[in-house]
């Protein structure tokens, strides 16, 4: 390892291995500290870092541990809870008002998810920045992307809270999340082992079809509003 990016690539490839929880890498020294829910085979490792670009790993030294297998809900809890916190707080608004609308509780619903979503980037966004560079197709040319998409996000998650020129946040939208699923998709397909960056540096998740469908409720959501608009 030479740089930044390259702590980034090595942490990313290590992460993705089942049973790694966390991973502190250092360009300097050349070391990764790799923390692990159990035992996982040094093959594992090193065949994850071969797709990362060509990088070796040999152990130092490791403590045993009680192997256990993470399930699909064990991985994306923390999304799925926050989807669900989302829906119900946002269904719950809806169902004490005066009348159900579906315009408004989609609204409320956008403004939610990016609220929370860019709060948990906000956390570090230097290690968003280096987990979203990987797949997305701006920020891979141009890092500060990362960190300027970010900061879209809070902005539209106000503006939809505050119900700000609808056409306007709805297009920006629509636009901005497009963009960010074209990386995605191309990540998923290609079948590239990369940490999802959606919760920014907080929880490790792996890329998968979950991102896709969390990146096209919010293309679909705007594009149905601004059809309503228009209508």
């Amino acid at each position: 390892m030479t740089c930044g990016s390259c702590e980034a690539k090595v942490r990313s490839a290590l992460l993705m291995v089942e049973g790694v929880e966390s991973v502190v890498v250092s360009s300097e020294s050349g070391e990764a500290i790799i923390t692990m829910s159990g035992h996982v085979p040094l093959a594992s490792l090193r065949a994850n870092l071969i797709k990362a670009g060509q990088y070796q790993i040999s152990p130092k030294g490791h403590v045993k541990a009680v192997e256990r297998t993470r399930s699909w809900f064990e991985t994306y809890k923390p999304v799925l809870l926050i989807f669900l916190y989302i829906l119900a707080v946002t269904a719950l608004i809806e169902l004490t008002s005066d009348n159900i609308d579906l315009s408004r509780w989609m609204r409320h619903f956008m403004a939610g998810f990016f609220l929370v979503f860019s709060f948990f980037k906000m956390l570090n966004l230097k290690g968003f920045r280096d987990s979203y560079m990987m797949y997305d197709v701006i920020a891979r040319k141009f890092p500060t992307w990362a960190y300027i998409y970010v900061f879209t996000e809070l902005l539209l998650g106000i503006a939809f809270l505050v119900n700000f020129n609808p056409m306007i946040t709805l297009s920006v939208t629509f636009i901005v999340m497009s963009v960010s699923m074209l990386g995605v998709v191309q990540t998923v397909l290609n079948k590239r082992a990369i940490k999802c960056a959606c919760l920014g540096d907080v929880f490790n998740l792996p890329m998968s079809t979950v991102t896709i469908i969390e990146d096209g409720l919010m293309i679909v959501m705007s594009g149905v509003m601004m059809i309503g608009l228009v209508i």
